[in-house]
């Protein structure tokens, strides 16, 4: 996990920052992730993937707040199988 991608939301527009990590987690491998860094509460991400992804990733917190939060978000093994 060292080596993944991390993707500073806070650098990125707002009104893409939703497309640009969809379109990142849409090219990874089964088994693959990168970490988000982002300076509020992604939990209206997190609902956005539980919604339009259900089942096909996983949501690990690394740090929350209050300053910053940083998620590992990964595709599921079995997704795209």
């Amino acid at each position: 996990m060292a080596s993944e991608p991390i993707i500073d939301v806070r650098t990125i527009p707002h009104a893409s920052r939703h497309s640009t990590i969809f379109s990142t987690f849409a090219a990874l491998a089964p088994g693959d992730g990168f970490e988000i860094h982002v300076d509020h509460d992604p939990k209206p991400l997190y609902y956005h993937f539980s919604a339009e992804q259900p089942g096909a990733f996983t949501w690990e917190w690394l740090e929350e707040g209050p300053e910053l939060w940083r998620v590992r978000l990964g595709r599921t093994a079995q997704a795209g199988a």
